[in-house]
């Protein structure tokens, strides 16, 4: 079954990155870090909690852990409004983990407070937030003259350029209580060359706290994926399209961005009034002329802890829903909007993203996209997205797609941190279960939910997909005890709406209990085999 696309794929655009990670199947799970817990985290998922997984995926045959985005996304709980495109999420660093906390006694006796944080069922994110910072700011009085002086440290610095700026902007947001950067005085909201200079001079204890904490924070993800690959795992990373209207980057440099406009989606059979995301869209004229720099630097140090990575809303490289600022989601239009310059404006980024970057892309193409978009990602050997529930012949008589006619160059998956879970799914749309089940030649009955819900698993690892991951989350349904009673309490997300649920999700067992779980393992390897 494979000769065809091996063939295929050792021509296309992609080579070297099917090269290094292997035309062939592959299966995983899903998780955002945030909703990870284990008996040290302090509120919320830390980067080494990652670390029992590794050796419990190889035992399953899974090769592919894949993550939310984890940039720094300051007090917004959204992995996806990033405060920058490049900076770790510093709520996520290990705080038991960190270089020479033995040293200081007092220091150490603070982290028990703190991880009775993670006994709640939903992430307290201002709590968390204000407990981490404070932990770290003495943490830094303390330990921070003695790893300043280090080669390491001096390296990493001098490899970060973009450091200064980052923390620069994080600094002003907290003295100005995270104003927004429009509303500040001219000479912080677009500081001259001799400006920027003096405020770097003027904020270089904050700057050197900030990117002290970069550190710890790319040494801690840097040393998961070391461990992963020792495990044969791949790590799969995410990198949203768009960043926040307040982020360091747009503060930075807004000639690379048009801030006149909002990027969204138009009305569709979801939303009669469209989506307004709130972020701006791209200059791809101004990136085009600076060589694409600003996303070289994106993909050269997001390649640092990752080798495959989803590409957010891939459509949007060809075109975008653009909507004027202060109006509703139904007033945009896509741009460019002359059609026939969507796809070679977006293969030459596409191209250009490849050559750049190891890291394998897999595009997230769900939704309204062009046919001919499509074939552009195949073309180039991207994979796409197939969420199952949706794989439908839609322009036609809305039959579900054969699970064997999927193109190889994709991944499948049962659901998304967008969507319902699969239970949720089943338990709320009758009329789609019907279909399916009809579809799949099985009776359609409440009562045989557990049962369908493994025989869709099994599916979903089973498709002429190359890719095959469910959030992790999808497995537990099949161990009593490890799902939350309430499956609501299971959604991740739900878009379009502002909700403290939304993001704030915890899995039910701790992460020891995850890797521990005989039962979990016999039915994840039942499923996966």
């Amino acid at each position: 079954m494979l000769a065809k696309p091996e063939y295929f794929l050792q021509q296309s655009a992609a080579k070297k990155q099917w090269d290094a990670i292997g035309i062939r199947q592959h299966h995983g799970v899903n998780l955002p870090l945030f909703a990870l817990r284990s008996k040290k985290s302090c509120g919320i998922g830390e980067y080494p909690d990652l670390m029992p997984l590794l050796p419990w995926c190889r035992e399953l045959n899974l090769d592919v852990l894949q993550l939310l985005p984890l940039n720094d996304t300051g007090q917004e709980t959204s992995p996806y409004s990033a405060l920058s495109a490049l900076a770790l999420n510093p709520i996520h660093l290990g705080l038991a983990q960190l270089p020479f906390l033995e040293r200081f006694p007092e220091l150490q006796k603070k982290l028990a407070p703190m991880q009775v944080l993670s006994q709640k069922q939903r992430i307290d994110y201002p709590q968390v937030y204000a407990a981490k910072r404070s932990f770290l700011q003495e943490y830094y009085k303390n330990a921070f003259p003695l790893i300043a002086s280090t080669p390491e440290y001096q390296t990493f610095l001098k490899e970060n350029s973009w450091l200064n700026g980052y923390a620069l902007f994080k600094a002003i947001k907290e003295q100005r209580y995270w104003q927004a950067w429009l509303e500040w005085p001219e000479e912080l909201r677009a500081p001259s060359e001799a400006g920027f200079k003096d405020l770097v001079d003027r904020y270089q204890n904050e700057i050197s706290y900030h990117s002290f904490i970069q550190y710890l924070c790319f040494q801690q993800l840097e040393e998961v994926k070391k461990a992963a690959e020792s495990e044969g795992v791949f790590l799969k990373g995410d990198i949203p399209i768009l960043t926040n209207r307040e982020s360091a980057d747009v503060w930075l440099y807004p000639h690379l961005f048009h801030l006149d406009y909002s990027a969204g989606a138009p009305p569709d059979m979801y939303s009669s009034e469209g989506q307004n995301w709130g972020f701006p869209i791209y200059n791809w004229d101004e990136h085009m002329k600076q060589n694409y720099q600003w996303w070289r630097q994106r993909l050269t140090v997001t390649s640092k802890f990752y080798h495959i990575y989803r590409l957010d809303h891939v459509v949007g490289f060809f075109r975008i829903w653009a909507i004027p600022q202060g109006k509703s989601g139904n007033e945009g239009k896509f741009l460019p909007e002359d059609r026939s310059t969507w796809i070679p404006e977006g293969e030459k980024i596409l191209r250009m993203m490849l050559e750049v970057c190891p890291m394998l892309p897999i595009g997230e193409d769900l939704g309204m996209v062009p046919p001919e978009v499509r074939a552009c990602l195949s073309g180039l050997g991207i994979c796409g997205t197939k969420v199952m529930r949706w794989e439908r012949m839609w322009d036609e008589d809305k039959r579900f797609i054969e699970l064997n006619d999927y193109s190889p160059t994709s991944m499948t998956t049962v659901s998304t941190h967008d969507s319902e879970t699969l239970q949720l799914w089943w338990m709320r749309n009758i009329d789609e279960v019907k279909a399916f089940c009809e579809f799949k030649g099985w009776s359609f009955t409440y009562d045989l939910l557990r049962s369908r819900h493994r025989d869709i698993l099994w599916d979903s690892h089973h498709t002429s997909s190359l890719f095959h991951i469910n959030l992790l989350q999808e497995y537990f349904p099949l161990v009593l005890g490890l799902p939350w009673p309430d499956s609501d309490d299971e959604r991740i997300n739900i878009p379009g709406i502002v909700s403290n649920r939304n993001w704030t999700y915890r899995f039910r067992p701790y992460v020891e209990e995850i890797v521990s779980n005989n039962q979990l393992k016999n039915a994840i390897r039942d499923v996966v085999t």
